[in-house]
């Protein structure tokens, strides 16, 4: 056995560990991400109403996006306990697209996120408008005003306007206490004006993207920045490994 081939020895080992930890957390994350994917799709399905005209990919593209980082995962901890060359090569490129994708993902979501806030100024809008209190949309207007403690669009005027008003009132997701807020206070303008919560959901809603834009942005660049440490790991192996067998011939 040649030194040169004894001094990658350990080389290899630590490289090998440290790889097999990265595709734990790696892993990991893919199942953490396959759960939200399942749970935004399941749980807040109506909700995804009220950010987009149309319907939303984006549980669907998380769900794909988890799937396919826990195989890849198991990809990986496979490849580096097989430690063959051409496994871990196939990995660095996965873990090279993941990055691109996410980086991608992140820049577009900062540059467009006031279109984002449009987006939802104007579907907002238009389910408040048409509000009928029993499809999904109104459904998901009665859950963000119970949960935000808002009331409408920009204020509780905003229910005014809709189709639901003359009827209906104002709906009484927006009362401050369900207690005291009878169904003929909230026919009354008046009445109701002491009775609901006074802030918009509209505010309350940009002020949070406005507010944790930071933060989103941060995590998701280091997430993706952190596939860049996988993929260093995988190609030094996989050089360090191809130099022991050379040694080997």
């Amino acid at each position: 056995m040649s030194p040169r081939r004894m001094e990658t020895k350990p080389v290899i080992f630590c490289l090998k560990a440290l790889l097999l930890l990265y595709c734990l957390v790696f892993w990991v994350s893919g199942v953490v991400l396959l759960a939200v994917g399942l749970w935004w799709s399941f749980m807040l399905g109506p909700y995804t109403s009220l950010m987009s005209s149309g319907p939303s990919n984006a549980p669907y593209v998380l769900t794909a996006t988890g799937g396919a980082i826990v195989l890849f995962g198991l990809f990986g901890c496979f490849a580096t306990c097989r430690g063959r060359c051409w496994m871990l090569r196939l990995y660095a490129v996965f873990l090279s697209l993941v990055f691109m994708t996410e980086l991608i993902a992140g820049i577009s979501g900062f540059i467009f996120r006031h279109e984002i806030k449009g987006t939802f100024l104007t579907t907002y809008s238009e389910a408040v408008l048409r509000y009928d209190g029993r499809d999904d949309r109104s459904l998901a207007v009665d859950g963000v005003q119970r949960r935000l403690l808002c009331c409408g669009v920009h204020n509780y005027t905003s229910w005014l306007s809709s189709l639901y008003f003359p009827a209906g009132g104002i709906p009484a997701s927006c009362c401050v206490s369900f207690s005291d807020c009878s169904a003929a206070d909230l026919k009354n303008a008046t009445l109701a004006a002491r009775k609901v919560h006074q802030q918009g959901c509209y505010e309350l809603v940009t002020s949070f993207i406005e507010g944790n834009m930071g933060i989103i942005a941060g995590v998701t660049f280091s997430v993706s920045f952190s596939q860049l440490i996988g993929t260093s790991l995988a190609c030094c192996l996989s050089r360090f490994i191809s130099a022991n067998q050379y040694e080997m011939v």
